[in-house]
């Protein structure tokens, strides 16, 4: 189950615990050539290389990486626009749990296919509002992230409160703003919002721990809102898609895209959209901070908690379908195998025709005492109407809203991994 459209389990669109839905196999052709390929280890190979010890595999895994680039915008739209977010998707094709080394390539817009590290750190800042300053530190904390060792993944996101401070907000994506209280939430101003969103991840909590203590001291006037340490239980890849076990005990990630191009069209802003040029390839970021109330969860018996879910815990649907296929719940109108208030029901009533939710997770439960057994949902997208917040809403009413409680987190843009955005942007 993974953090879907609610910020918990779901379905291919809920963001609460959402037990994604579950992948399938990475098909064979033209499909399988455009995949962001995610391996189990740092040195996995691209398909069909042979490592000859001259160099000559890297080269032409650098060729591959052009030309998938290239075709991957051919599909998105000529030009620069579409050149930026095929650059985002293959950015680290053949990486694998921490292939990547800092800068672009470890960029998480360069990554939504691979496997996310195992611990990280997310930690909401006040940019400084004069903007040589901050222009000066955004680019630092690029220049700082290339040269990181052991910093597997990371990422800035900017908040609507940013494009006030720089004095920007004729410039700020259509439709970022405040993340609003949905019903049943509790925001704590302590743990939401924030200007200035950065997030450090890799294979050791002490590893992130460094690599955020050093992007901080890029920027030491940027004072911090908030701060969370996450972790990735049982994480691993499978149906190739990043997998974990959220604090319910259910599957985190089944409902996410497998290929680049299904990814693509989830998550990142591409020509077209009405965004402005420098968004284009990047995503709207959603991160909602939940505590779980897993005493009295785990009251209930074990087939009970898989009705709320909609799903057992391995991802296999409730009328035995495996994690890795579609549900049908045409087949059970009334709800009697599927509960019409379950959460991947109600996240995903697309799911009828096979629809996944226009969203990416890349969720992780809190490593924070103060959280309890918390989930830190994110998810990126590039429209929050069509993604989470259209989720959201339908989860009104769902059965799993006894056991979670929201108190934070927020709405923020991710750019691309390119900085060039910043010379687009303080134009």
């Amino acid at each position: 189950m993974t953090a879907e459209h609610r910020g918990g389990p779901g379905e291919p669109g809920d963001t609460r615990l959402s037990d994604d839905r579950a992948g399938r196999e990475a098909p064979a052709g033209p499909a399988a050539e455009l995949e962001v390929h995610a391996g189990a280890g740092s040195d996995e190979q691209i398909p069909g290389e042979e490592l000859d010890g001259t160099g000559a595999a890297a080269a032409d895994g650098r060729r591959r990486v052009l030309i998938r680039r290239r075709t991957i915008a051919a599909l998105l739209g000529a030009g620069a626009a579409g050149a930026a977010v095929a650059a985002a998707l293959v950015g680290t094709v053949g990486r694998g749990r921490s292939g990547a080394s800092g800068g672009a390539e470890a960029h998480v817009l360069g990554r939504l296919g691979s496997l996310p590290p195992d611990r990280g750190v997310l930690i909401a800042l006040g940019a400084h509002g004069d903007r040589a300053r901050t222009v000066a530190g955004l680019r630092g904390l690029y220049t700082a992230a290339s040269s990181l060792d052991g910093l597997t993944e990371f990422s800035l996101g900017l908040g609507a409160s940013f494009f006030d401070a720089v004095e920007l907000a004729g410039r700020r994506p259509r439709s970022l703003t405040v993340m609003p209280d949905f019903p049943g939430d509790l925001l704590d101003p302590a743990t939401t919002h924030g200007d200035v969103l950065l997030y450090v991840a890799a294979p050791t909590a002490g590893q992130a721990e460094a690599g955020e203590r050093a992007l901080r001291a890029v920027v030491p006037d940027w004072a911090p809102r908030w701060r969370v340490l996450m972790r990735r239980d049982d994480n691993h890849m499978a149906y190739g898609r990043p997998i974990s076990r959220n604090g319910l005990g259910y599957a985190e990630g089944l409902g996410n895209p497998a290929t680049s191009a299904q990814l693509a069209d989830a998550a990142l802003v591409a020509p077209g959209d009405g965004e402005p040029d420098w968004a284009v390839g990047g995503s709207y970021q959603v991160v909602r901070r939940i505590r779980l109330a897993t005493e009295r969860w785990n009251d209930h018996r074990q087939t009970d908690r898989d009705r709320i879910i909609g799903r057992r815990p391995d991802g296999t649907w409730l009328d035995g379908r495996p994690a890795d296929s579609r549900p049908d719940f045409t087949a059970d109108p009334l709800g009697r195998t599927t509960p019409l208030d379950a959460h991947v029901r109600l996240a995903n009533p697309a799911a009828e025709h096979g629809t996944p939710a226009p969203l990416v997770r890349r969720s992780y439960s809190s490593a924070d005492p103060s959280d309890g057994h918390g989930l830190v949902f994110v998810c990126y997208q590039r429209s929050l109407a069509n993604g989470f917040t259209a989720v959201q809403h339908r989860l009104a009413g769902e059965a799993l809203a006894d056991y979670l409680l929201t108190t934070g987190g927020g709405y923020w843009f991710t750019p691309r991994p390119d900085p060039s955005w910043l010379d687009q942007l303080f134009a």
